[in-house]
C-alpha cells in the first residue's frame, strides 16, 4: 500500500490556514516540519503538503524535481515510520513538509533526513499528548 492517494494530500485553504495559524514546527535540515491535530472525518490518518521555496530556486523545474522527491520519500516510508504510531487516534494529523535547503540534494540523503524527520515528529506528537 504504498500509494500516495488525493486524500493523504493537505489542499484545504481552512485546513492550511490553521495549520499555520495554530501549528507546532520544528526544523530538521533540510526541512521544516509544521503539525497540528484536527477533528474532522478522514480515511487516512495524515494529510501532507510538500513546498519547496520560489525565492530560492526560481526554475519550477528545479522546485518540481524537490517536491517530486520529497513525496517520493515520504510515500516509501509513511507505512512504516508514520502510521502505526497514528493508529490509535481519531483526530487527523495535518501537516507540512517545507523544504529550506540551499541546494537540490540527492534522493539517499533525502530519504535519511526524512526517516529522522518523521521520527521526530512523532515523538514531538508524543510530548504534546503527554503534556
Amino acid at each position: 500500500m504504498n500509494t500516495f492517494n488525493k486524500e493523504e494530500r493537505l489542499c484545504s485553504r481552512k485546513l492550511l490556514d490553521l495549520l499555520f495559524k495554530d501549528g507546532s514546527s520544528f526544523l530538521l535540515y533540510p526541512f521544516r516540519i509544521s503539525y497540528r491535530f484536527v477533528d474532522v472525518p478522514h480515511s487516512f490518518p495524515a494529510q501532507v503538503v510538500i513546498n519547496a521555496p520560489k525565492k530560492r530556486f526560481k526554475r519550477a523545474v528545479d522546485r518540481n524535481l524537490i517536491k517530486r522527491r520529497i513525496r517520493e520519500v515520504y510515500r516509501l516510508q509513511k507505512q512504516t515510520e508514520l502510521y502505526p504510531s497514528l493508529e490509535g487516534s481519531d483526530q487527523l494529523l495535518i501537516f507540512s513538509i517545507q523544504y529550506v535547503g540551499k541546494k537540490i540534494y540527492e534522493f539517499s540523503f533525502l530519504e535519511k533526513k526524512m526517516e529522522s524527520a518523521l521520527k521526530r515528529l512523532i515523538g514531538s506528537i508524543k510530548n504534546d499528548q503527554g503534556s
